[in-house]
């Protein structure tokens, strides 16, 4: 039996709807251009006063503005991220902006950094947690993105302690939903010798693992996508990784979505040197984040968190990690706190705090991650 013939003949209501579509995209297109116009006027009356390019306060008012006089049919959740790629072409006009991240490419840290600045920036792909820092620190980038804390292996150690021995300081956050893959260049589980991965990956993707590859050893490497890089080049190998990083090496996805928690989500700092960069102002919804440390007394906790209750400040996170000093019982403490130091409460509250601690750093004030 002869196949059906294939219609070619045009739909004419579909081709006046393209037509229209190609219009709208040419008078965005112009309007686009126009905005980009006045950012470079903008960015030479920054260069006059000297201030900074970047203000996330100010990105985070033009996105909130945005979502609110959306009438539809886009969902609020896709507005942010085309108002985010519009606002890093126009800022790429005023100066390239370079960040710091854990590399190689196609890591999750690489997306949150994508995600928050847009895809117009200089990326600096780093070795590892420290290097961020060191990178950022010493001035060859002018943000740095690291991960703090995931919703299923809790904080992320190696950064918090870097705050301590760091002059670096917090201006965002953003969050990302983690789908680990296992990855291979073999679209088969057998024959595996070795799974590559970030520690973090690895743990977050344990109770898969142990039921599925139970005798396989579990090698920890810088970063997932430095995984996939070693899985491409030895096909014994497996690696957990994103589906970017698969793309970027060349591998199959063997078994998508192996994490354990199908909600797993990896909250990630944005950090640069306060010489470079101010303090935001206030957005209306901000964190501020701090770490501080107290006496070895009883009732010394107690006391640090009496003057939040005394001035209804909120505490959204209380972290304790170790001091590494010859007292082992001596602790430092991650808190992170609603509101901005301009309001009256928290600026009161952080004054009497800073009082009956031994130890009190300011760890940054940033918009939170609303969107």
């Amino acid at each position: 039996m002869a196949d059906a013939p294939v219609n070619t003949t045009p739909n004419p209501a579909l081709t006046a709807l393209r037509e229209q579509i190609d219009a709208l995209d040419r008078e965005l297109l112009a309007l686009l251009n126009r905005r980009a116009s006045l950012a470079q006027a903008v960015g030479e009356l920054k260069k006059h006063e000297g201030s900074v390019v970047f203000r996330p306060e100010r990105e985070a008012q033009v996105i909130d503005g945005m979502k609110a006089a959306n009438a539809g049919p886009l969902k609020p959740e896709s507005v942010a991220p085309i108002w985010r790629e519009i606002m890093s072409a126009c800022r790429a006009l005023e100066t390239p902006t370079r960040v710091a991240y854990l590399g190689p490419a196609g890591t999750f840290s690489e997306l949150a950094a994508l995600g928050y600045f847009g895809s117009s920036i200089v990326r600096v792909p780093c070795a590892s947690i420290d290097e961020v820092f060191r990178t950022t620190t010493a001035g060859a980038a002018d943000f740095g993105v690291v991960p703090v804390e995931n919703s299923t292996e809790g904080v992320v150690a190696r950064s918090l302690d870097l705050f301590l021995t760091t002059p670096l300081f917090i201006i965002g956050e953003t969050s990302l939903f983690v789908r680990h893959n296992l990855l291979r260049k073999e679209q088969s589980l057998a024959d595996i010798k070795a799974i590559v991965a970030h520690p973090q990956a690895l743990a977050q993707c344990h109770g898969w693992l142990s039921y599925h590859l139970p005798d396989v050893e579990r090698r920890p490497v810088a970063s997932n996508a430095e995984g996939a890089r070693l899985a491409a080049l030895d096909p014994t190998l497996a690696a957990v990784a994103s589906e970017r990083a698969g793309s970027e090496y060349g591998l199959h996805v063997v078994a998508p979505a192996i994490q354990d928690d199908p909600h797993n989500r990896t909250r990630f700092a944005i950090v640069t040197h306060p010489e470079r960069h101010p303090t935001p102002q206030a957005s209306g919804h901000d964190c501020t984040s701090l770490v501080v440390s107290v006496n070895n007394r009883p009732g010394a906790v107690h006391d640090m968190l009496v003057p939040l209750k005394e001035h209804g400040v909120s505490m959204t996170r209380f972290e304790s990690r170790p001091a590494r000093s010859a007292d082992q019982w001596e602790y430092y403490f991650y808190i992170d706190l609603q509101g901005h130091p301009e309001q009256p409460a928290l600026s009161q509250a952080l004054a009497q705090l800073r009082s009956v601690c031994s130890f009190f750093k300011l760890l940054g004030t940033y918009p939170l991650d609303v969107h």
